[in-house]
């Protein structure tokens, strides 16, 4: 059985003129990644590697769910080929895992995590967010022969944050 997890890239920031690849985070991008990854520790296997887009955005999405959840930031590998918005280029990737690993965690970009959810997984999403997390479970032993596995778990920044009751409708953290 493999088990993946697809993490987009928090909320980047478009205020200074970078190439894409150099854009930041937002604050609401930082603040967004903080608040997924304290809340995803009981969705994660016991062991597992961790693969991030060398992208400037999805690296530091990368460095604080390792720092919230206790990764050693040197353990994550970078690789340029997941700085793709195609979802085959993504499949390819996943596919191209060392079968004695089980269990990968993976920080990319949409359009890729969105339609390789919906064409691996058994649940529909409009679109997974910017900080999205989802996890999938496989029944194959090789990761180069996945197919549709089984959409576990599904969770976006927008889930978590409460609510005041209707006298304010702010949000509170």
């Amino acid at each position: 059985m493999k088990n993946l997890i697809l993490i987009r890239h928090a909320k980047s920031s478009w205020d200074a003129p970078l190439v894409d690849k150099d854009r930041p985070l937002s604050k609401r991008g930082i603040d967004d990644a903080h608040l997924v990854a304290s809340n995803i520790e009981e969705h994660l296997p016991k062991s597992f590697i961790v693969w991030s887009s060398t992208a400037q955005r999805a690296k530091n999405t990368a460095y604080i769910f390792a720092e919230n959840l206790s990764i050693p930031v040197d353990t994550i590998t970078f690789k340029d080929d997941l700085y793709t918005f195609d979802e085959e280029g993504l499949e390819n990737a996943i596919k191209s895992c060392n079968n004695q690993f089980d269990n990968l965690i993976l920080f990319g970009h949409n359009g890729a995590i969105t339609n390789f959810v919906n064409t691996f997984g058994n649940r529909a999403l409009e679109n997974v967010p910017t900080a999205g997390f989802v996890s999938l479970s496989f029944d194959e032993k090789d990761w180069k022969d996945i197919q549709k596995g089984t959409t576990e778990t599904v969770i976006f920044p927008s889930d978590l944050k409460k609510y005041d009751p209707p006298l304010t409708g702010k949000p509170v953290h």
